[in-house]
């Protein structure tokens, strides 16, 4: 609606200059591309006008500016149309009028990346802050409310960022995004900009390879709701000064941050809901008193989790090394009401073993084996457990991926298909195993999901690792398959003829999926 309202709005300008033939030379003043009619009416990117706004005539009346119906807005309906659209759209509109001008003036949405600032993959550190540090001249300031930083090139001086932060950051901001290259000297983000009414008014906080040391002089961070910290230097200590005073906070993410060995979730935050750590190598410990945590991921080294005050947590995601057999022994006390839970091993040299305990409430188990060669015969019929410990999944997902099978294949083996006739699966729906081959164990494990589950309705075996084909995505062509993956494919697909398909009920729809013939004809 408010593209709508302003197109319309253009058009009468344009008839109307072109009625009465004047043609007066500017230039835009904030450094963007100006406004561009289609034949349609709509906005589109154009070469720089040759008209200053200051020199238009200007439709404004008292504060007000008249729409295409002949119905004329209040000047601050105009504001509040703009502040809605990005910013270069409403740089873009700046030159319609001296009231619009006005308004970007004031625009409360600042976002600064090479996109926005229209250039290209090769700009320089001259290029970047020559643009930004001209459109805040031409910003008075006031009223920001979101400030979004995204630096592709490495910044040689980064005084300018501070001197940018300084300007933008005053009281009622809302948003910060402050995302770095790998700059060195490492830029330190200035806590003392956090004044009180500052501290007060932000709720989303992202910062990226940069420095940051909050100090219990900060204060409460009354109102941030979302935290995500990014290649950041912060230890452990900082960040739990300022987690006990962000009382609301409801997202914390935390990547690559190296200094961090011990992460502890306070309980005053009584709002917490999600938590990702990913990629922090020198975590040992996290340990969460968040009371209503309903999701968590983990990306990283084996740490010591304790989530026993958390157990609200409904969604897992954990990606280690042998994190299938742990997650199997652990979780069930740890993570007792988890109803989503994915876990990928990189190296997985434990079978996964027959246990007890359960996962009462799992319906949807997504397990991902990563390896160019397993260093050892993985037992995927080892994977059984899961399906006794967890009597209401509906839904599993194996994803397979290797360079090459180094498992016993099903025709190579002289020994009978390994049975469980006495565990059943009643809620079982769907099941989907990506990177299909003919491992015996994977289809001995085929087989007894078939056998043994009676609700089960869809059956997809991908021998192909999952890969993009031509007929899915449009594409010209598949998308590349290695030739370890070509040459199994065939196996595997004899492998489901010859021992799963007529095992299958009739009301189970069974998707095979093979290298497309068309790409990769004789690959195999």
């Amino acid at each position: 609606m408010a593209l709508l309202a302003l197109n319309r709005l253009i058009s009468i300008r344009r008839e109307r200059r072109r009625r009465r033939n004047k043609a007066r030379s500017k230039r835009f003043p904030l450094g963007l591309s100006a406004l561009h009619l289609s034949e349609g009416g709509s906005i589109t990117k154009s070469v720089r006008r040759k008209y200053s706004p200051c020199q238009q005539d200007d439709d404004s009346q008292g504060g007000k500016m008249m729409t295409n119906s002949g119905v004329t807005l209040p000047e601050d309906i105009w504001s509040y149309i703009l502040s809605l659209m990005p910013m270069r759209d409403a740089a873009r509109a700046a030159c319609l009028s001296r009231a619009f001008l006005r308004s970007w003036r004031c625009h409360p949405n600042l976002t600064f990346n090479e996109d926005a600032l229209g250039l290209n993959d090769n700009a320089c550190e001259t290029d970047f802050t020559s643009k930004v540090d001209h459109i805040l001249k031409n910003h008075s300031g006031i009223g920001v409310k979101r400030f979004k930083l995204s630096i592709q090139c490495k910044l040689d001086n980064c005084d300018y960022v501070d001197s940018w932060l300084q300007f933008a950051i005053t009281p009622g901001i809302e948003e910060i995004t402050v995302m770095l290259s790998g700059n060195k000297p490492q830029f330190n983000f200035p806590c003392s900009l956090f004044s009180d009414k500052i501290a007060y008014s932000i709720r989303c906080l992202e910062l990226g390879n940069c420095a940051f040391h909050p100090t219990i002089e900060l204060g409460p961070l009354r109102n941030l709701k979302r935290l995500h910290l990014s290649c950041v230097r912060i230890s452990g200590d900082e960040l739990a000064c300022l987690l006990s005073n962000s009382f609301v906070l409801e997202q914390l993410e935390l990547k690559y941050c190296k200094k961090i060995v011990s992460l502890k979730m306070p309980c005053v935050l009584q709002r917490l809901n999600c938590l990702n750590v990913l990629e922090c190598k020198r975590v040992q410990v996290i340990e969460s008193k968040a009371p209503n945590l309903s999701s968590f991921s983990f990306n990283g080294n084996k740490v010591k989790l304790s989530l026993v005050e958390s157990s609200q947590v409904k969604n897992l995601y954990m990606c280690s090394s042998n994190i299938i057999c742990y997650a199997r022994s652990n979780l069930p006390s740890i993570v007792p009401n988890v109803e989503t839970l994915a876990v990928a091993s990189h190296c997985e040299m434990v079978d996964t073993p027959m246990l007890p305990t359960k996962l009462l409430y799992l319906k949807h188990l997504t397990i991902s084996l990563f390896a160019w060669t397993f260093s050892r015969a993985y037992d995927y019929f080892s994977l059984v457990s899961f399906f006794d410990a967890s009597p209401l999944l509906e839904v599993f997902v194996l994803d397979i991926y290797q360079e090459s099978m180094e498992h016993e294949s099903i025709f190579e083996s002289s020994s009978h298909l390994r049975q469980m006739p006495e565990y059943h699966h009643e809620h079982l729906k769907s099941v989907t195993i990506s990177g299909f081959c003919s491992a015996k164990s994977l289809v001995e494990l085929t087989c007894h999901i078939v056998e043994n589950t009676t609700s089960l309705e869809r059956l997809e075996l991908d021998t192909t690792h999952g890969n993009a084909r031509c007929s899915e995505d449009s594409s010209d062509e598949c998308f590349p398959v290695s030739q370890g993956v070509l040459t199994e494919s065939p196996r595997a697909v004899l492998a489901i003829r010859g021992y799963i398909e007529g095992k299958i009920p009739t009301n189970v729809k069974l998707n095979v999926l093979e290298p497309c013939s068309r790409c990769h004809a004789g690959g195999g």
